[in-house]
């Protein structure tokens, strides 16, 4: 297949383009490079993906804004995707509250660009595009399922990713295009986003800093290691069983109490945290959980792994890339 994915230099559109190109698609990746976090992560993690895909011409590395309409519109031209998986976006629940016409352009005007892309398209491709657990707000019905109401977003990332599900509706009724959300729930891994949790509390724990536990800890996160994430993208851009238009929860089916994970990376670590408690923060939620029962009846996803082998092996990363720099 050609496909073509923004944010390929973000975390999990690093992890899908190579998983994609080394299972024989033609790759194409879009990314802005914006400077939200350290951009030379971005840069090393194309870098990996050029020393290994670049020389066989399976991929192509596009520095491109999804909202420059004109670019994108020249590069669906030219590329004739079979599938888009657009992942490109302003990540970050609390960033969102900081900086809302950023998250406002990214993510709504974005979305809006590669939707009209898809529809003007000679021939309208597949589209995958990433959703989030956020639309669920404060929702205290645990695990979260596709029925649930999901129209009390507590922050504005939630929202502009509610608006993308509901965009994609109605593309798939007017114009027929083939659209598939995922609401992603806490994915982490090797190569992971300097901004999130997980990451954070390995350089406080290393640097000797306290941790910043919101919530006086009693959080819970279903918490998703990246393989699995992309094993279920994967199946979602090359299954037959699906509908014009599709909504499916994308985690882990369990959650896991931060305290418990915070042990894990700590004795992985070989340091002994310091524990701040906070308050909660406004636009968080105490708790996520996925259920996954229709995206499993639909593609036989099935995660596999448990913080107990995912954290050991983000750690082993976290040692080798920024501990040695």
């Amino acid at each position: 297949m050609r496909i073509l994915v923004t944010g390929a230099a973000g975390f999990i559109g690093f992890h899908l383009a190579d998983r994609l190109v080394r299972d024989g698609h033609d790759l194409t990746g879009v990314d802005a490079l914006t400077p939200y976090y350290n951009v030379q992560l971005k840069r090393d993690r194309l870098a990996l993906l050029a020393a290994a895909h670049g020389l066989s011409g399976r991929f192509v590395f596009h520095e491109t804004d999804v909202c420059d309409q004109q670019a994108m519109t020249r590069l669906f031209e030219e590329v004739r995707p079979d599938c888009v998986v657009h992942l490109a976006a302003q990540p970050g629940v609390r960033y969102s509250v900081t900086h809302p016409f950023i998250c406002q352009r990214a993510n709504l005007d974005g979305f809006l660009t590669v939707l009209e892309c898809c529809r003007f398209a000679s021939v309208k491709p597949r589209l995958v595009y990433a959703s989030s657990s956020s639309v669920y707000g404060g929702n205290k019905t645990l695990p979260f399922s596709e029925d649930q109401a999901v129209d009390r977003p507590v922050s504005l990332y939630a929202a502009t990713k509610h608006a993308n599900e509901l965009m994609a509706h109605v593309y798939s009724h007017l114009y027929g295009i083939q659209t598939i959300g995922l609401r992603f729930f806490t994915v982490y891994g090797p190569w992971y986003r300097p901004d999130m949790a997980v990451y954070l509390f390995a350089d406080a724990m290393t640097q000797g800093r306290p941790l910043r536990v919101f919530n006086y800890g009693e959080m819970k996160r279903d918490f998703t290691y990246v393989d699995d994430i992309i094993e279920g993208v994967v199946r979602c851009i090359t299954g037959n069983t699906f509908d014009r238009c599709e909504l499916f929860n994308i985690g882990n089916n369990r959650a896991e109490r931060l305290l418990d994970m915070i042990e894990i990376l700590s004795a992985q670590l070989r340091v002994t945290p310091k524990l701040e408690f906070l308050p909660m923060q406004d636009g968080d939620v105490p708790a996520t959980w996925a259920n996954i029962d229709r995206l499993r009846a639909k593609t036989g996803y099935e995660p596999k792994t448990s913080i107990r082998v995912g954290i050991p092996k983000f750690v082993e990363w976290y040692k080798s890339y920024v501990l040695k720099k």
